[in-house]
């Protein structure tokens, strides 16, 4: 059996770790999973999974280990320190990065992770909850032909697809190009809306038109129809507590590709105006 670990399993990483385990079962992987928070590694272990008690017992018996946490912080907690994964983990083992994290933090983690005899490859994904939970993912990913020939039958387990970008540092990079994208194109459709309201028409006229070329993509339609249902029945206060989190989010990978933008001296004056105004397209939509 080859011995795969999994940590973080919150909205994404719980339905990928599911997929994986019931993948990975036909191909001779066993998963061992660990999270801070006790119910969904009870639902793993139903599932198949073994439970670790601590990231250095997962990391100390996992060849190929992936990580689905929130951010950089996150990520430098596991990697580091006398029970993080670097000093506990295999010699040889891949650790898959599946968060949204700076390209600047991903290539510092490779380096200091090869003094141990670890590499650490960036390996995010996109498809959301639905695409985690009915593996249809894309996951792209960086890293040298050797430590992503180890990890792929993990990897392939829980994707549709694997572009591999090149070097570590190149998932990252293919992640924040489409998540500028994403939501750029979410800020389109809401102001789109937000037009054919105040004229007075309805919106699943301009969705109609939208589905016929293509313009609005299926994730913009449910972005856009889901925040109008609530903003239809919720107070201010309401819509921070519901969309709020998933705003922050999308400020934090903006900001994420406009660091990587000045670090290599291009603008991006769109992005720019998007970042500017994506937590007033999650929580209200127009001024």
């Amino acid at each position: 059996m080859t011995q795969v670990g999994y940590i973080g399993l919150g909205n994404i990483g719980k339905p990928m770790c599911s997929v994986l385990i019931k993948n990975g079962a036909q191909k001779g992987i066993q998963v061992t999973v660990f999270d801070v928070v006790a119910e969904p590694v009870a639902e793993m272990v139903e599932l198949g999974a073994k439970a670790a008690d601590s990231v250095a017992s997962l990391a100390a018996e996992c060849d190929v280990i992936g990580v689905c946490v929130r951010d950089d912080k996150d990520v430098d907690a596991i990697l580091y320190g006398d029970e993080g994964m670097l000093t506990n983990g295999r010699s040889g083992a891949v650790i898959a990065i599946h968060s949204t994290v700076t390209r600047t933090n991903m290539l510092r983690w490779a380096k200091d992770a090869a003094e141990f005899d670890i590499h650490v490859i960036d390996a995010p994904i996109t498809g959301g909850a639905s695409g985690a939970a009915d593996g249809s993912l894309c996951i792209m990913v960086g890293a040298e032909e050797a430590a992503l020939g180890k990890a792929l039958p993990m990897l392939e387990c829980t994707s549709k697809r694997v572009v591999h970008g090149g070097k570590v540092g190149s998932g990252v990079v293919l992640k924040l190009a489409n998540n500028l994208m994403t939501y750029a194109a979410f800020t389109a459709v809401s102001e789109g809306v937000a037009l054919i309201k105040k004229a007075g028409l309805n919106p699943e006229d301009l969705y109609a038109v939208g589905d016929v070329n293509g313009i609005i993509t299926p994730s913009a339609k449910q972005f856009i129809t889901g925040r109008e249902g609530l903003l239809a029945g919720c107070t201010e206060e309401q819509m921070d507590e519901f969309f709020g989190p998933f705003a922050g989010l999308g400020e934090k990978d903006l900001d994420h590709a406009l660091a990587l933008c000045r670090e290599l001296n291009l603008e991006l004056p769109a992005t720019e105006t998007v970042r500017k105004n994506i937590r007033q397209t999650f929580l209200k939509g127009q001024v």
